[in-house]
């Protein structure tokens, strides 16, 4: 196996899923020198100190206006993946990452707290659009037995993202007031080195088989990704997609929502990403040896008791000494369960349990649902812990234990098998009551058909 497959990943998730995970963590570090900056400049253009409550609604919106950004290029990552293809998309999206690390590297120069706020903006654009897009192509350049592998690079650099603007906002290194402006703009870096690496790389091969129809460009991206081997298989894999379809356009996000032949996966797919903003560490390896299905519904019900002892902890942790201690090891169990289940899994799902008319609306999906959950989770979760203290986690209990009765009842195993295969396993739900008649793989002018037995 090429190792230019893995070279891929690593470039893709450079600006991609890591931009993500060091915009998270980068902002924390110079949040005090950020406020002095904002009350400062305050001071020089209007004569007066402003309030502490002015000041904590700038910082405020600093930190969410991110999501907005998020929220955008989300919504915008189907319809430029489809219209470019994924490579010039994730090509697109360095051009807001660089913006956006001018305006808060400038800012402080400039004498101007709004050039942060636009700043973070832009930065949030670059995020959602590279997240969604280096998921869908990082995913479309693996081979059937490595597609859980290589997608799982995208939690991985998100973890890498985070460590990276923790260990920058060190006062050893960037996190001392002189150079937070710096610091904020430290994400120009991976960008330039993606820019300049990119286009060394071949676009997604199902995407120049299946959309531009160009099999010969298919081929020796495949050669190039892959190496010289037997890839026969995984080709006549691509082509039997492509003849499902039969040259339909790509799909959008309505089409998706209100299409009977997707309606189990969307809802899978819902469900499966609602927690995806307490993502954590993983451990890849386990996706391609379990499966999905197993690795799915298995963390959750150990989240589930996890969450449930946690309570019990947490009302008891001034009773005895070492129950602290047993609080410290049962979020590290969930973390860790979260990682190897839904935080790592959901990466190569999108791509299994969608064929390619369907997939970039899927992402677009993906994008959206997280950041507007994000969002709404950062307002009222502070609530949820005034009303309901210790006892707090028991609605993330329930989640967790539904879903991983609704993953062991409804979620067919994907590891190993073809699109076409996974879509007739979603047809038993999506058609559930046409026994004996053939239920349609795909709306309107599909010719595929699978037979209730």
């Amino acid at each position: 196996m090429s190792y230019n497959l893995f070279l891929l990943a690593f470039v893709l998730g450079i600006t991609g899923a890591f931009h993500y995970g060091l915009q998270v963590s980068i902002i924390n570090s110079p949040a005090e020198y950020i406020q002095s900056f904002i009350r400062e400049t305050w001071l020089k253009r209007y004569g007066s100190s402003p309030s502490a409550q002015m000041i904590t609604l700038m910082w405020s919106f600093i930190v969410s206006i991110y999501s907005i950004g998020g929220l955008l290029g989300s919504s915008s990552a189907g319809y430029l993946s489809v219209r470019f293809g994924r490579k010039k998309a994730m090509l697109l999206a360095n051009i807001p990452a660089l913006l956006g690390a001018a305006l808060m590297g400038l800012s402080r120069l400039c004498g101007s707290f709004e050039m942060i706020i636009a700043g973070r903006l832009f930065s949030g654009v670059c995020g959602g659009l590279a997240q969604n897009v280096h998921i869908m192509y990082a995913g479309e350049c693996a081979p059937r037995k490595l597609r859980g592998l290589i997608a799982i690079t995208a939690s991985t650099s998100i973890a890498a993202g985070k460590f990276a603007g923790f260990a920058l906002g060190l006062r050893e290194v960037l996190g001392v007031e002189a150079l937070w402006p710096i610091l904020l703009a430290a994400n120009a870096v991976p960008v330039l080195v993606q820019l300049l690496t990119l286009p060394f790389f071949p676009d997604s091969p199902r995407y120049l088989l299946i959309d531009q129809k160009d099999k010969e460009g298919c081929i020796k991206a495949v050669k190039q990704l892959w190496g010289d081997g037997d890839h026969v298989a995984e080709i006549d894999d691509m082509m039997s997609e492509q003849k499902a379809i039969r040259g339909e356009k790509a799909k959008s996000v309505w089409d998706l929502l209100r299409d009977r032949a997707v309606r189990w996966q969307l809802i899978t797919l819902f469900l499966v990403v609602s927690c995806m903003q307490l993502i954590g560490t993983n451990v890849g390896f386990l996706i391609e040896r379990a499966g999905r299905r197993t690795l799915l519904w298995k963390s959750y019900t150990v989240m589930a008791l996890a969450l449930g002892l946690l309570t019990v902890t947490l009302f008891l942790q001034d009773s005895f000494f070492w129950v602290p201690y047993c609080s410290v090891a049962l979020v590290f169990i969930f973390i860790m369960s979260f990682g190897i289940g839904p935080g790592g899994v959901v990466c190569p799902l999108i791509t299994e349990i969608f064929i390619q008319s369907y997939r970039p609306a899927a992402y677009v999906f993906n994008g959206v649902t997280n950041w507007i959950q994000l969002f709404i989770l950062g307002l009222v979760f502070p609530f949820i812990v005034e009303g309901l203290g210790n006892f707090c986690f028991i609605i993330f209990l329930a989640y967790c234990l539904s879903m991983a009765i609704f993953v062991f009842l409804v979620l067919p195993e994907t590891k190993g098998k073809t699109m076409l295969q996974v879509m007739e396993e979603f047809n038993r739900l999506n058609y559930r009551g046409k026994k004996g008649q053939a239920a349609p793989q795909q709306s309107n002018c599909s010719v595929v058909t699978v037979t209730r037995l």
